[in-house]
C-alpha cells in the first residue's frame, strides 16, 4: 500500500465521521422526526461519494 493508498482511506475516514456527525446533529435539531428521511440523504450522499463500502449496523435501542 502506498502512501497515497493511505492519504485516501484516511480522507474517506474522516468524511465518514463527518457524515456521521452531520446525521447525529440533524437527528437533534429535529427531535428524531425526520430520522429515515436524515438516513436516506446520507446512504444516498455515501453512495454519490463512493463511500458505501460497509454496512452500518443495526442502532441498539
Amino acid at each position: 500500500m502506498g502512501i497515497f493508498d493511505k492519504l485516501k482511506g484516511h480522507g474517506r475516514d474522516k468524511a465518514k465521521r463527518m457524515s456521521d456527525t452531520a446525521e447525529q446533529k440533524a437527528n437533534e435539531r429535529t427531535g428524531n422526526k425526520r430520522e429515515s428521511q436524515v438516513d436516506s440523504a446520507q446512504q444516498h450522499m455515501q453512495r454519490r461519494l463512493g463511500m458505501e463500502d460497509e454496512q452500518r449496523p443495526p442502532e441498539q435501542p
